[in-house]
């Protein structure tokens, strides 16, 4: 059976909206359409796709692969939620527009009131934040879930960077550890171009999460102190074609898996590994993305663990349409239901094995 989340008997729970109870007849997938950020063009002026989310829904919604009645609909995150990972004088900072132009990378925020940054640009991202803490939850009562959004690796605990201004893999995983019942281990796979230097300083001494991740070794943000997190560290050169990045992901991977079998894979699906993309610098193929997001759903359904995936990096306009393609070929595959009512009941990679033992022991910068 699935695993029941509860909200009692734990004294440093706060009571929270993003653990509510979401219908059966939603599929595990999550998104609102404050996800997008739009003012007066000043997204324009970073590299990142600010509207790349709704995009995504549009192009699965054009596919009939889900609609508005099916859609899980994120809440955004509030200070009490964000306060599990980060520090209030963090969180005070971001009240000073100054330092969300630092974060962001755009710099004419910090002329704007702040009260319009909240409201345009950190909004946004707090609702992205909680659509991964409600993904998580998902993943585990449905065997997987895709965060639309989300996937702020370069954002710890007391300070935000490269387009991230809240920890959403580590507050997503936090809430597991606190509220779940049975989530003891995870295992971090990011296979995002950029070394996720956020979640591996927030659990550099935790023992109970693995962290597997693959990265172009030449750009930012080459924090040394934070790949000491690092479990098994996949270094990439520029320019990594297909072959070698998806024998690598194959390799590494079941390396990770076969050495600690977690309770549940955070996936950080970046789509910023794609040839020509300004920041990434490695040559992969649309279609070797979606292979790498095949390998890693086929790897952990075949072990029976559940999947949360969240987007992360990504910044030309096609990569939009690659995530749907994606997301597409997974259900092609037989990886992720495309009924609702397919998930009624236990899906075979919430009946995780328990009694499995182990110990977890460029000058722009970008998500």
């Amino acid at each position: 059976m699935p695993r029941k989340s509860h909200s009692s008997g734990q004294k440093h729970c706060h009571r929270t909206d993003l653990y509510a109870s979401i219908p059966r007849t939603c599929l595990p997938i999550v998104y609102h359409p404050d996800y997008n950020i739009t003012f007066m063009g000043l997204e324009k002026l970073h590299p990142f796709d600010a509207g790349k989310w709704g995009k995504v829904i549009r192009f699965l919604k054009e596919e009939q692969f889900i609609n508005d009645g099916n859609l899980v609909e994120a809440r955004e995150a509030a200070e009490e939620d964000l306060l599990v990972v980060h520090t209030k004088r963090y969180l005070n900072r971001l009240k000073w527009s100054l330092v969300v132009a630092t974060i962001t990378e755009i710099p004419p925020l910090l002329f704007l009131p702040n009260f319009l940054v909240q409201r345009k640009v950190l909004r946004p991202l707090r609702t992205q934040t909680g659509g991964t803490i409600m993904a998580g939850k998902l993943a585990v009562e449905r065997g997987w879930a895709i965060n639309v959004g989300g996937g702020f690796h370069h954002c710890s605990s007391d300070r935000g960077g490269g387009f991230c201004a809240y920890a959403d893999i580590t507050l997503a995983i936090k809430f597991l550890f606190e509220r779940v019942e049975g989530i003891s281990r995870v295992t971090i796979i990011d296979l995002d171009a950029h070394q996720g230097n956020g979640h591996e300083r927030d659990f550099l001494d935790d023992r109970r999460v693995f962290i597997m991740d693959m990265y172009n070794r030449y750009i930012y943000p080459g924090d040394e102190y934070a790949k000491r997190a690092i479990k098994r560290k996949v270094e990439l050169d520029w320019g990594t074609e297909d072959s070698e990045y998806l024998q690598k992901v194959e390799l590494h991977m079941e390396g990770t898996l076969n050495e600690v079998l977690p309770d549940i894979i955070v996936y950080n699906a970046g789509t910023d590994i794609l040839d020509g993309d300004p920041l990434g610098g490695l040559s992969i193929s649309p279609q070797g993305i979606i292979k790498r997001d095949e390998l890693v759903f086929r790897a952990a359904k075949r072990r029976g663990i559940p999947v949360l995936m969240v987007t992360s990096g990504g910044y030309q306009k096609k990569t939009a349409r690659i995530i749907a393609d994606s997301i597409l070929n997974l259900h092609r595959q037989g990886l992720i239901e495309g009924d609702a009512a397919e998930g009624e009941g236990s899906s075979p990679l919430t009946t995780h094995m328990t009694s499995t033992s182990g110990s977890v022991g460029s000058t722009s910068t970008a998500v």
